[in-house]
């Protein structure tokens, strides 16, 4: 929105500092995070307000969040969303389709995530909206996303497939790209909402991975940078850059709310919509491959979940104590700060492994 208005002729040419895109990629952070601290105690106790009981605790979960969980409140992308959304389009150039097909996403895949959060906390459940109509929706926003956004990426890279590392190496899908990217979206936030479980332990790696993916924006956007550093320019890409700074202050603020122990849970409205952004992001960038490297949290955990599941099929024996991998360590008794501490940690590791590719070629 301010992009447009400044380029309008009159007087407001005088600030020109609001149409650097690094100025408004660090505006657009603090925005949300000013957002999510001042509405944030005001969703919290709507929130509260008609969910009674707060969010269902599942009875096969570890015993203590049964009685250290309870009563608290769930749907808190809400407010995630909410400040991401004002800040995109207060800063973002609301003139380039890679910013509304990725906010288009995340939207679609929160609204899911409210509808299932509503129907566990109205009827007093864990299962909410079924397993299959989940991916239904999920894949169907993810196909048309994927079109729109293969749209914008020049000709010779939106059907392909690119590897870190290697510059020169592309693997072509040719028409079958959009389900690879659909594929990646949907994957992508499935795992984040796999990894939701305890205070704090998705929206920090979430935030993680969006630093690192401002970065590529920024530089894949950037003819002169991409060059340099022999990466494939993709037009149009650095506004992204403003998006993904808007979710790390949007994050930030839910973090001050969300900190052990938890005012409120991200619920699937904010698992899926901030899996399926990155992967949108991802997406847009061509890096989607880096995604799996700096997401390395998310994709163990998901790992996790579909090992104990085939393995407890084929022999009725279990891998891992419980799945998701955090709930593991918590039945071997280890304190919930050191599990989130711990994958905060491997997430930082993981992203530097991630930034390493962009100059190793």
């Amino acid at each position: 929105m301010i992009p447009a208005l400044l380029a309008a002729p009159g007087d407001l040419i005088i600030f020109n500092l609001f149409r650097y895109l690094t100025f408004r990629a660090g505006a657009a952070c603090l925005t949300a995070l000013v957002v999510s601290l001042l509405f944030g105690p005001m969703v919290i106790r709507g929130l509260r307000g008609f969910q009674r009981g707060g969010q269902p605790i599942r009875a096969d979960g570890p015993e203590r969040h049964l009685i250290e969980k309870k009563g608290t409140p769930t749907m808190g992308g809400v407010l995630i969303l909410m400040a991401l959304t004002v800040s995109t389009l207060l800063w973002a150039d609301l003139r380039n389709g890679m910013v509304w097909s990725v906010l288009v996403l995340t939207l679609g895949f929160g609204l899911l995530g409210f509808a299932d959060d509503w129907l566990k906390v109205t009827k007093r459940n864990t299962k909410g909206v079924s397993a299959r109509g989940k991916l239904v929706v999920q894949f169907g926003l993810a196909l048309l996303v994927a079109v729109a956004i293969l749209w914008f990426v020049p000709p010779e890279l939106n059907a392909s497939l690119t590897i870190p590392v290697f510059k020169e190496v592309l693997i072509p899908f040719s028409v079958f790209f959009p389900l690879v990217a659909m594929l990646v979206m949907v994957g992508a936030s499935n795992a984040v909402n796999l990894t939701d479980g305890l205070d704090g332990l998705a929206i920090v790696p979430v935030m993680i991975a969006a630093g690192v993916f401002a970065l590529i924006a920024y530089l894949v956007g950037n003819r002169v940078f991409s060059e340099y550093l022999q990466l494939h320019f993709v037009p149009g890409t650095g506004e992204l850059a403003v998006f993904c700074s808007a979710l790390i202050g949007a994050g930030l603020g839910f973090l001050w709310f969300n900190a052990p122990p938890a005012a409120v849970f991200m619920g699937d409205t904010g698992s899926l919509a901030l899996g399926g952004a990155l992967g949108a992001v991802a997406v847009a960038t061509k890096h989607e491959v880096v995604l799996a490297i700096v997401g390395g949290v998310f994709v163990v955990e998901t790992l996790s979940v579909v090992i104990q599941v085939f393995w407890f099929k084929r022999t009725g024996r279990r891998v891992f104590l419980m799945a998701p991998l955090h709930h593991h360590f918590e039945k071997k008794g280890w304190a919930e700060p050191t599990i989130v501490i711990r994958f905060w940690i491997i997430s930082m590791i993981l992203a530097l492994v991630g930034l390493s590719t962009l100059k190793i070629r």
